[in-house]
């Protein structure tokens, strides 16, 4: 143990095309999913130290004060410290620089990466992205046993603008787009990212989606085309075809559930559109959170003022999650 305070952050991330292919209901059935997501400069922080006593002290939304592991009410941290063998004496806090839950940024994965990533410097551990990629994924989905997919995690650990294929046998490959920085740079001025003040159960759509995809994979073979068309977009800087792929993405996704969106929502879509909006979508599985709008820079203020939704500045972040400060 480094017996010492460390402090982590894990980017949030925003979906472009091919959410919901990263479920194993599909790739394991249609050789891979893929999706186009990108890292933001958006934050999840995670600070542990060394705790003055036995105790386990964890601060969140809420905070706990247990003595063993067993007694955590946070699934995730319980399942964290059982995983590196910690078993007492530790101080956990976590902040993040919007709103945690519910929201589609897939704030819950990102937690966790910057978690177990503190956790494991803390003991004195390198872990590689593909590391503590494949261990949120085990924590989530085979302990704890929660729907969703997978891209949240490996975002979450290597960051970038990539397009992200899942495998049947288990692997995700990683096609980053940094190599375009100049067209990135055009995509990035063009999107605009609007809070809905409304939250979601992600884990209730995912559930909604596994019950309705014998009769939807159709659906999700287009949305996987559709994801390697727009990762071509993102690349050439081509905003337009970005924003139509986008809008045609979304009409599908809607179709998976009736959970994804609602009247409100379409009502908000739909106007945007005519203020000059060329496609978006809500970010993540649905219900709420962000919508996520490709526009013409000069437009955005407008957009924003108009639909009565908070406008929210971010960049791409290139980098996934890191170590940014290790006490003496």
């Amino acid at each position: 143990m480094l017996n010492r305070m460390v402090m982590t952050r894990a980017p949030l991330r925003i979906t472009f095309v091919g959410g919901g292919t990263d479920l194993p209901f599909y790739y394991e059935k249609r050789d891979y999913g893929a999706v186009v997501s990108s890292a933001i400069n958006k934050y999840i922080y995670v600070t542990v130290n060394r705790k003055f006593d036995s105790n386990i002290r964890i601060s969140y939304s809420k905070t706990e004060i247990v003595d063993s592991v067993e007694r955590i009410e946070h699934p995730t941290i319980r399942e964290s410290l059982r995983l590196l063998g910690i078993e007492n004496g530790i101080e956990i806090v976590s902040i993040s620089d919007v709103p945690s839950q519910g929201t589609g940024l897939g704030s819950s994965s990102t937690f966790l990466v910057a978690l177990l990533h503190a956790l494991h410097s803390y003991k004195g551990e390198f872990v590689s992205a593909e590391e503590l990629a494949r261990e949120a994924v085990r924590i989530e989905r085979e302990i704890l046993r929660e729907e969703g997919g997978k891209q949240d995690q490996y975002i979450a650990a290597y960051g970038g603008t990539n397009l992200m294929k899942f495998r049947s046998d288990g692997s995700v490959e990683i096609v980053n787009a940094v190599s375009h920085d100049s067209n990135l740079k055009k995509i990035e001025k063009s999107l605009l990212l609007l809070y809905t003040n409304r939250e979601r159960s992600s884990t209730e759509i995912h559930r909604d989606q596994i019950v309705n995809s014998a009769q939807k994979m159709e659906t999700y073979d287009e949305m996987k085309k559709l994801a390697e068309l727009a990762f071509m977009a993102v690349c050439d800087g081509d905003m337009d075809s970005l924003g139509d792929m986008m809008d045609r993405n979304w009409r599908m996704k809607k179709s998976l559930s009736s959970r994804i969106s609602d009247n409100w929502i379409d009502e908000k879509y739909e106007m945007s559109l005519k203020l000059g909006a060329k496609g978006g979508k809500l970010v993540g599985a649905g219900g709420g959170g962000f919508l996520l709008l490709v526009a013409e820079p000069e437009k955005h203020e407008m957009i924003a003022r108009e639909l009565g939704l908070r406008k929210v500045d971010f960049k791409f972040s290139q980098s996934g999650s890191r170590v940014i400060f290790v006490g003496d």
